[in-house]
Order: structure tokens, then C-alpha cells, then sequence
């Protein structure tokens, strides 16, 4: 124990008196800058012009003009490398420096209600990040035999939510819908109404515009005082873009190791794989499904999987995902729905027609359901389901008149229930619910007819 503190201690010490091997930057192509004449690895950052202006990222020093770079593929001596910043002045024959070191963030609990950007820097004006350790961003999940079980459920204020696809502490939810369905807005619901202890947001490929208000009017300051949010609009390079999803997951696994119940909020998943596929094609990698290099598929679980209960606290995921052409199995979507525990589906017709949050219940599933609710809450949940599908079926039948009423007990209830359900299932966006209310509500729906 002494000598691995000791070693600990001298590591700053050893690293400084380490010669610096510089190498030179070759040539640069579209995203990707190619060094020659200096080792490396995968993961390695790089830095490329002078050696200072690293503020924030561990390795930084000195005084200069530069860009740091993250080594993406080896190809023999040469090191393909991707910008963590605009390649505006980067020229062949520039000095490069490998720091020997990936990206490695500042994690602690002064984080609590600060915006970074998608490197973990501060980006709101604050003060400088105090008492904080150094991590890197690449974690390890937990091992299947390490994990807990999920036991308790999380309310998310959501009453569809919070009864027909109920949500466990340690869950990993898909949140599945075409552009302009509502995922923002659901998200923003729930942010005000979840019990989690805190909130990590990631805001990945966002609207620069968008990003205050989903700080001001979302959050509010009551939500910003329990949240971190990570920011990497969509104009910012694609490394920083995927890096932000591993940046806000690292934060929130620092939280559950210290046992506490944390929401993982990443908006969107699918602006992360395709940050990783121009990574993937700017590396050199064949295109594959729709143009997403086999890389993309390998990152999702390896992301995905580092959230979920651990062996103190939890963390609770919900992923947002763009599905293209409203194509619930496009490739992102397919492969997302195959790892999580659960996904709700939102729908461009409820979403024209008025009705917020947008969600198809039929089409929605909770996988760990039956582990966090009760005997009763799930005679009532099925019950209720029993009779949505019954309307669905007869929809159409009843909109030309041509339903007689006595052929199915079900619809003749769902009919005479319909407008009750639909308002039970509308929500709007100020206006969180408790869980216990909700189920209330339900039972009190479920009685009427």
C-alpha cells in the first residue's frame, strides 16, 4: 500500500523528467491529421503547433499556440489523429508532442449544477473546479456478477411513464422518435419531476440556441442545483461530440460509486454514433449499414453497458434516439432497442393531433416492469392496456359507424373509457406527478367504467 502511494506521489515527478520525443504532423486530410516520428497508442492525445493552450485537459503546459489531438488508428510509424479543436492553421511540418496520456476529466462534487463542455471544462463562467480528482474517461462497467439487481422503481413525474412503462432505479431506457416528436420536451418533464438524487445531462449535437433555454426554462435553478450538464453543440468537432456522451457517463459513475441514485439523460444517442462514424471514416474504416462503419456498433454497448445499478448506487439511463424517416428499425435504433432495458416510443400522429408527451403505450415496453411494481399496479396496467388495444382494433370500425355495439366486451368499454384515457395520458409540460398519484388516477380511471 506504501509503495503504490509512493509511486503515486512520483508519477507527476517521473512523467516530468521523462524525455519529450516530438514528432511532426505529415499531412492532413479532411478531419483527420497524420503524425509521423513519434510513438503512440489508441487513445493517446496528441499535441499538435506548440505546447500550451491545453487549458483543462491533463498534460496541458507552457505557453503557445496548439491544438490537442486524440490518436484514433495506427497505420505502422504513422499516427491518424482527430482534433479536439478547429485544424485552422495546422500545417504539414508542425511539432507534435504525444503526452503519453488519453483525455482525462476532473470528476468531484463541486460539479454539482455546473455546465462543461464536452472535454469536462467548465464552460458557465464559474468559478475554477475545487477539491476534484483526475479520471480518465474510458471506465469499465461493472461485471455482471457485480451488478444489483433492479428492485425499486425511479418515478420520472411522467404519469404514462410512471404506470404503463414504469422506469427501476438502474434501467437503461430508449426514448425512440423521428425529429420535432417531442423528445426534448419529454426529457425537460422529466428533469422536473424525477426523485433521482442527481441529474447528468449530456446535450450532444444540439442547437447552440436551444441549449440555454433548456437550462433556464427546464431546469430552472431547482433542477440546475442537483444536475451536471455536459454540452457539445453540433458545431463543435465530431471527437468532442462523442466524447461528451463518455464524459457525462464517467461523471455519473463517479456519483454511483459513491452510492448515489443518479438519471443518466443523454440527448441524443444516435448524434453520438454518427459523431463516431465520421470519426470511423475519417480513420480510414469501410462504410457499412447505411453508411456507419462496423466501429459504430461496437461503441454502442461499450457505452451503454457502463450504465445500470453497481454495487453501491445506480445509475439510471435514458437515451434519446433519432430515428430516421420515423424508421423504428433503422440500424441505431435496431441495435439500441437489442441493448436497452426498455424503450418508449413516440408518435408523429399523437404529436400533430395535440397530444403531449406523444407516447404509443402499445408500442412502449418496460423490461424490469414486473420486478418494481406491485400485484395490483400490474392487474391495473394490463388492464388498461387490454383496453387500448381493444379501441385500436375497433378504431376505425367506430370512425365510419360500422361498429356494432355487444361484439367485443372490451371495445364497448374502451369506448365508453376513451376520453377519460386520453386525458389520463396527457400531461403537460409544467406539471409533474407524483407516482403514487398516478397510480391513483388510475385505479379511479379503471373504476369508472
Amino acid at each position: 500500500m506504501v509503495s503504490r502511494l509512493l509511486q503515486h506521489r512520483l508519477a507527476p515527478a517521473i512523467r516530468a523528467a521523462r524525455p519529450e520525443v516530438t514528432g511532426r504532423v505529415d499531412s492532413v486530410l479532411g478531419l483527420s491529421v497524420s503524425v509521423v516520428g513519434v510513438p503512440g497508442r489508441v487513445g493517446d492525445l496528441v499535441r499538435i503547433g506548440g505546447v500550451g493552450g491545453m487549458a483543462g485537459i491533463r498534460g496541458g503546459a507552457a505557453a503557445g499556440p496548439t491544438i490537442a489531438a486524440e490518436v484514433v488508428a495506427l497505420d505502422g510509424a504513422r499516427l491518424a489523429c482527430l482534433p479536439l479543436g478547429p485544424l485552422g492553421g495546422v500545417g504539414a511540418g508542425d511539432r507534435a508532442v504525444n503526452t503519453g496520456a488519453p483525455l482525462q476529466i476532473q470528476v468531484g462534487e463541486s460539479l454539482r449544477g455546473r455546465v462543461l463542455d464536452g472535454l469536462g471544462r467548465p464552460m458557465d463562467n464559474g468559478p475554477p473546479l475545487a477539491n476534484t480528482e483526475w479520471v480518465s474517461v474510458e471506465g469499465e462497467p461493472p461485471t455482471a456478477m457485480e451488478r444489483g439487481l433492479i428492485r425499486y422503481p425511479l418515478p420520472l413525474g411522467v404519469r404514462a411513464l410512471d404506470t404503463l412503462v414504469p422506469c427501476g432505479r438502474g434501467q437503461r431506457i430508449g426514448i425512440f422518435a423521428g425529429s420535432g416528436v417531442g423528445k426534448s420536451s419529454l426529457m425537460s418533464m422529466i428533469t422536473r419531476g424525477t426523485e433521482a438524487e442527481i441529474t447528468v445531462v449530456a446535450l450532444i449535437g444540439e442547437r447552440g440556441r436551444e441549449v440555454r433555454e433548456f437550462l433556464e426554462h427546464d431546469l430552472g435553478p431547482e433542477g440546475m442545483a442537483r444536475a451536471v450538464v455536459v454540452v457539445a453543440t453540433s458545431d463543435t468537432p465530431p471527437l468532442v461530440r462523442l466524447r461528451a456522451g463518455f464524459v457525462a457517463t464517467r461523471i455519473a459513475e463517479w456519483y454511483r460509486d459513491r452510492g448515489k441514485d443518479v438519471l443518466l439523460m443523454m440527448d441524443s444517442l444516435t448524434r453520438t454514433a454518427m459523431a463516431q462514424r465520421e470519426v470511423g471514416l475519417s480513420a480510414g474504416e469501410p462504410p457499412a449499414t447505411r453508411g456507419y462503419p462496423p466501429s459504430v456498433f461496437a461503441l454502442l454497448p461499450r457505452l451503454l453497458e457502463r450504465a445500470g445499478p453497481g454495487a453501491a448506487g445506480t445509475i439510471t439511463g435514458l437515451y434519446t434516439v433519432l430515428v430516421e424517416g420515423d424508421d423504428q428499425n433503422e440500424p441505431i435504433a435496431d441495435t439500441a432497442r437489442s441493448i436497452l432495458d426498455g424503450h418508449v416510443v413516440l408518435d408523429r400522429k399523437l404529436a400533430t393531433s395535440g397530444h403531449f408527451p406523444a407516447i404509443d403505450v402499445l408500442e412502449s415496453v418496460s423490461r424490469v416492469s414486473g420486478a418494481i411494481t406491485t400485484r395490483e399496479q400490474k392487474a391495473m396496467a394490463s388492464e388498461l392496456r387490454r383496453l387500448m388495444a381493444a379501441y385500436r382494433d375497433v378504431r376505425e370500425l367506430l370512425e365510419i359507424g360500422a361498429y356494432v355495439q355487444g361484439t367485443n366486451p372490451d371495445a364497448d368499454r374502451a369506448k365508453e373509457l376513451w376520453p377519460a384515457i386520453t386525458a389520463f395520458l396527457r400531461q403537460s409540460l409544467g406539471d409533474p406527478y407524483p407516482a403514487g398519484a398516478a397510480w391513483d388516477a388510475m385505479a379511479q380511471l379503471l373504476s369508472s367504467g
